[in-house]
């Protein structure tokens, strides 16, 4: 599994974190957004959706790790673009849960709002959760059927309430094209392990 971690400039200062409470997440994890070095180019929570949105739609990252100051402007950015399926995350159970039932492939993260005390230790709580067991086995276990086909059917539901990605990217403003592909790290990513091509 490669997992994208996508941060904006809000939450920069937090990008080590997410990544320290990734440590021992059994899969590769690719730090693309921002991470506070200062020679990056400023991301607002509108470039990092649409950088999850061609992470996941290229086949380059399997999951994206992303968010804001509260988690709710990644959530509702990642979210306009198909194929992207996005939870808001705030503890361990919100985590299992949401990959349980859901099965999604997006996270947000509110990681200015209530990053407090342990923040740290919930963050490596709610990693474990989301990955302690196989995405959309079901939650209760006799509801498991069902919640797999309403899965299907939001993806179906997706595809028809979407225009197809390429023509996404060929509306979109370039500056904004532009700004995210000037982020070496991301376009690194979609360059080596992007399975379908778009232009942009």
């Amino acid at each position: 599994m490669r997992i994208a971690v996508i941060n904006e400039v809000s939450s920069q200062d937090k990008n080590p974190k997410v990544i320290e409470a990734l440590a021992n997440v059994p899969a590769e994890v690719f730090n693309v957004g921002m991470t506070g070095a200062g020679n990056e180019p400023e991301l607002t929570y509108i470039h990092t959706g649409l950088m999850a949105a061609i992470a996941l739609n290229s086949g380059a990252a399997d999951l994206v790790i992303g968010g804001c100051g509260t988690g709710q402007g990644f959530l509702i950015s990642a979210m306009q673009y198909p194929n992207v399926f996005c939870g808001l995350i705030l503890d361990s159970l919100d985590a299992w849960l949401f990959s349980q039932i859901n099965g999604g492939n997006c996270i947000s993260l509110a990681l200015n709002k209530g990053f407090g005390w342990a923040a740290d230790i919930n963050l490596k709580y709610i990693f474990e959760k989301l990955l302690a067991d196989p995405m959309g086995a079901g939650y209760p276990p006799h509801r498991a059927e069902s919640q797999a086909q309403s899965r299907e059917k939001l993806k179906v539901i997706s595809a028809s309430a979407h225009k197809d990605f390429q023509s996404i990217l060929c509306d979109t403003d370039p500056a904004l094209i532009e700004r995210i592909f000037s982020h070496k790290p991301f376009k690194e990513l979609i360059d080596n392990y992007g399975k379908v091509k778009f232009v942009y």
